[in-house]
């Protein structure tokens, strides 16, 4: 075998070796399409996670008269918080505690307060998205492998996208004229297609791509002990400064709606998306929700006995540094905006998880058409060297006469 022929065909053996790394790529792409709306999945498959609402103009219940009716269906169990989910259409989700030390998060209905069920602690959604971030390898010690396996992707998704613009002349006339051919043959109509998908999502592809990039960096720093957060520690009541009755119990704590309250006439803008109760009696109400910048939330902690703010996290308070890091989550998952960004993240990725597809197929076509052009030359090769050889003696016995 020659030596270009020799190097051919390591380079199909090579080309074929990478085939599960483009199956791998295909699945994160999946799961992660699937991830972005597994909530609203959840919701058309649980009946109970659904606000359903009693009448039209039936109102939303406060914070205060959702705890009371949560109290007076189970007297017994601890709340810890509540969570009013962006989308109107969903419950209330509560996070409690019960004497015997289950800790579920319940669906509570948020016009009446009514307790629809519990929140399995693994669901689909959950599911999907541990399936996309880290292919459910456990953490043991710091990130597992498999985060680091999944945020990697990030780095080749990038090179093909700036090495994709470098090889596709012009891109930007696909904009204004797409080709889509579909009478050529299925290599034209896949190649035209990958095309297609690649000009129109390129912005996607580099959200994506360096979004999964921080998540390795954000494994990388934690696992070697590297902050970069300015939050100090949370503030905590001072033991001489809790108020205690003559049966010498702790006073009276605010009401939940006053907290609320308190929290939006000292932030402007703050829409209180959920509300933590304190643990203990050194705790505070946390009140949290987004801002004016949709992308990262905003919290103030309240003192339970006078209300007055000890502590806050706002936009301001965050360095330019953790503007950009903190705002890489939900730019990735497209879970900022409501429904209609999550849908706007779904159809790109689909289109993303597409573009991977035709890419693979017309890999797969061609290192296919390839090795069987090799095989069909191994084949011809002994029977023609077989010949030369003979012509070779025949010559040389010619001479010989």
């Amino acid at each position: 075998m020659s030596k270009k022929s020799r190097s051919k065909l390591w380079f199909l053996v090579h080309s074929w070796l990478t085939l599960p790394i483009w199956f791998f790529v295909l699945i994160v792409c999946v799961t992660g399409t699937l991830a972005v709306v597994s909530q609203e999945i959840v919701w058309l498959a649980t009946p109970q996670a659904r606000a359903t609402q009693p009448s039209d103009d039936a109102p939303l219940l406060t914070y205060d008269q959702v705890l009371s009716a949560i109290h007076a269906a189970e007297p017994k169990l601890a709340v810890q918080s509540i969570s009013r989910p962006d989308e109107s259409h969903f419950a209330l989700v509560a996070d409690v505690v019960y004497p015997d030390g289950r800790s579920p998060s319940l669906y509570i209905n948020p016009y009446t307060g009514a307790i629809q069920g519990e929140s399995p602690s693994f669901d689909f959604k959950a599911f999907t998205r541990a399936l996309h971030g880290w292919w459910l390898v456990p953490f043991t010690n710091g990130y597992s492998w498999g985060w680091y396996l999944v945020s990697f992707l990030g780095l080749p998704l990038l090179g093909s996208l700036i090495t994709g613009l470098v090889v596709y002349k012009k891109f930007w006339k696909g904009f204004f004229k797409p080709n889509l051919r579909f009478k050529h043959g299925a290599r034209i109509f896949w190649g035209d297609f990958h095309r297609l998908c690649g000009i129109w999502s390129i912005w996607f592809i580099a959200v994506i791509s360096i979004t999964g990039l921080w998540f390795l960096i954000q494994a990388i720093l934690f696992d070697n002990q590297i902050s970069i957060s300015t939050a100090g520690n949370p503030p905590v009541v001072a033991r001489q400064d809790v108020p205690i009755m003559p049966d010498g119990k702790p006073a009276p704590q605010i009401s939940l709606d006053q907290a609320v309250n308190i929290a939006a006439q000292n932030i402007p803008g703050l829409e209180a998306s959920f509300v933590s109760l304190p643990s203990n009696a050194y705790g505070h109400i946390e009140i949290g929700g987004p801002g004016w910048y949709p992308l990262l939330y905003q919290t103030a902690d309240i003192n339970p006995y006078n209300g007055a703010i000890e502590g806050s996290r706002m936009i301001a308070d965050r360095s330019g540094l953790e503007l950009v890091t903190e705002s890489m989550r939900p730019l990735h998952t497209g879970d900022f905006g409501g429904l209609w960004v999550k849908l706007i993240w779904f159809f790109f990725g689909l289109i993303l998880s597409m573009m991977v597809l035709s890419g693979l197929l017309i890999w797969t076509k061609r290192t296919a058409l390839a090795t069987a052009h090799a095989l069909k030359r191994s084949h011809k090769q002994p029977l023609v060297h077989k010949q030369t050889v003979t012509a070779r003696h025949e010559h040389t016995e010619e001479a010989n006469v």
